[in-house]
C-alpha cells in the first residue's frame, strides 16, 4: 500500500531531475477568476511523466538495472523512461503505437533509447512490450500501474498544497490513472477537504466507465486526438485508487479539448497537448459545477505535434465562430460577388477565400454555388451576415449554424 513517505522520498530523489513547475492563474476562465493552471507542460521532456518514471528508475536493484529496461508509451512515459535511462546509465527499450506524433518518437530516440514502434494503440504497444520483456529478461517499467510510478506522480499535489495551501479543488487527466491516482492519494492525505476530478476524454472513457460499474472494463475502440490518454483499460491499483480518492470522473469532447488548446495558446500563452487541456475543457465547457472554489486546472503535457496543432487550431476557430464557411445559391449573373462581399464587410467579417461551383446538377443552368471562407468575431457576428444576406435575398445553402441544406 502507497504510504505519503513515500511520497515524500520521491520528491526528494526527483530534485535531480524535475523542475517545480508554476501554478498560474488563468485569466477569462470564468467569472470569479479562480481557476490556476499547474503547467506541467512545462516540465522536463514537456511532460508530468518524467516524475514516475525517474523515481520508478531510481529504486531498481542494481541486478534490475543491469537486464536493462522495457517500457510502452503513447510518448510521454517514453521520454520520461529514456531521460531517467540516459541518467542513470541503464539501456532502455521503448515500445511506442506507430500512430504516435513523430515529435513524442524523435524526442524519445534523442535521449537514446532504441524505438520499437508497434501498429496499433497503446494496448497493442503494451502488449508486444510485455512480449519482449518475456524474451529478453528485462525489467518492465510501466507507465501507471506501479507504486513508485504513482508516487512519483504525487509529487504534483505535494507542490500544488505547498504553493496553494488554501486549494478547494483540484482537475487532473485521465489515461490509465497513473496520475490522478498520486494526486489525489497526496492531497486527500494531507488536505481531504479538497475536491479531486478527473476528466477523460470521452472517445477514450476507460476509466470512467469502469467506476460506474463497479470494475475494471476494456474498451473497444479508443479514438482520440489526445493520445496521453488514449488507454482501453485502466490499471488494476490505480482503478481502486480512483474510487478511493476521487471525487467525480467527467468526459469532454474532442471539440471541447480543441477550444481548450486554442484558449491556452491565445489567452494563457501556453501550448498544451489534446491530454493536457482536458482539465481545462471540462471546466470551459462547464462539466464541472465547481461554484467559487479555488480551483487547479493540471495542464499535463504540451508534447503536441505540429501538425495535429494545425488541425486542432482550425477546429478550435470553427467551434469559437472565429471561421465560419458559407455556401451561397444565386444566379449567376455580374455584381452578385460584390453584392455578397459588401454585406459581409458592413458586418465586420472578412473573405478568406471564394470557390464557384457551376457544375452541380441539382441547380439550374443559369445558376451556381458559392463557398465562402470568412475570418469572423464570434457566432453572433455569422448570425449577422447571414440575416444580411438573406435580407438581400441571397439563399443560404450550408451554414455552420444550421449544418443543414435547403432546396434551392
Amino acid at each position: 500500500m502507497l504510504m505519503i513517505d513515500k511520497v515524500y522520498h520521491a520528491a526528494n530523489v526527483l530534485k535531480e531531475v524535475a523542475r517545480k513547475t508554476d501554478l498560474i492563474a488563468a485569466k477569462g476562465m470564468n467569472e470569479a477568476g479562480n481557476i490556476w493552471l499547474k503547467t506541467e507542460n512545462l516540465q522536463v521532456t514537456g511532460s508530468f511523466k518524467v516524475r514516475g518514471a525517474y523515481y520508478k528508475l531510481s529504486q531498481l536493484t542494481d541486478e534490475e538495472k543491469e537486464r536493462g529496461v522495457i517500457a510502452c508509451s503513447a510518448g510521454n512515459h517514453a521520454q520520461g523512461v529514456a531521460l531517467a535511462a540516459q541518467k542513470k546509465g541503464i539501456k532502455a527499450t521503448i515500445c511506442i503505437p506507430d500512430s504516435a506524433p513523430i515529435s513524442k518518437v524523435e524526442a524519445t530516440k534523442s535521449y537514446g533509447a532504441e524505438v520499437v514502434l508497434v501498429p496499433g494503440t497503446y494496448d497493442d504497444a503494451y502488449a508486444y512490450a510485455v512480449e519482449l520483456q518475456q524474451q529478453n529478461g528485462l525489467t518492465f517499467i510501466h507507465p501507471f500501474d506501479d507504486e513508485d510510478v504513482i508516487a512519483g506522480q504525487g509529487t504534483i499535489g505535494l507542490e500544488i498544497i505547498d504553493q496553494m495551501p488554501d486549494v478547494e479543488a483540484v482537475v487532473v487527466p485521465i489515461g490509465g490513472g497513473g496520475l490522478i491516482s498520486g494526486v489525489a492519494f497526496t492531497i486527500k492525505t494531507l488536505f481531504p477537504k479538497c475536491k479531486v476530478y478527473g476528466v477523460q476524454a470521452a472517445k477514450a472513457a476507460s476509466m470512467e466507465r469502469s467506476i460506474k460499474k463497479g470494475e475494471p472494463v476494456t474498451l473497444r475502440h479508443s479514438a482520440t486526438f489526445a493520445d496521453g490518454i488514449a488507454v482501453k483499460h485502466p490499471g488494476d491499483t490505480t482503478f481502486a485508487m480512483v474510487q478511493q480518492y476521487v471525487d467525480e470522473i467527467v468526459t469532454v469532447t474532442e471539440d471541447e479539448i480543441a477550444s481548450a488548446i486554442l484558449f491556452l495558446m491565445e489567452k494563457q500563452k501556453l501550448v498544451a497537448e489534446g491530454a493536457g487541456a482536458v482539465s481545462v475543457a471540462a471546466v470551459m465547457s462547464g462539466k464541472l459545477k465547481l461554484n467559487s472554489e479555488k480551483t487547479v486546472c493540471l495542464l499535463s503535457g504540451g508534447n503536441i505535434d505540429v501538425n495535429i496543432l494545425s488541425r486542432v487550431i482550425t477546429r478550435g476557430l470553427v467551434n469559437s465562430g472565429r471561421n465560419a464557411t458559407l455556401t451561397i445559391a444565386l444566379v449567376d449573373k455580374p455584381g452578385q460577388l460584390e453584392g455578397i462581399s459588401r454585406i459581409i464587410s458592413e458586418n465586420g467579417g472578412n473573405v478568406v477565400s471564394v470557390q464557384y461551383d457551376r457544375s452541380n446538377p441539382d441547380m439550374a443552368i443559369n445558376s451556381c454555388f458559392i463557398k465562402l471562407a470568412l475570418e469572423t468575431r464570434d457566432h453572433q457576428q455569422i448570425k449577422d451576415i447571414e440575416a444580411g444576406l438573406a435580407k438581400a435575398g441571397f439563399i443560404i445553402v450550408k451554414s455552420p449554424e444550421t449544418n443543414a441544406c435547403c432546396a434551392i
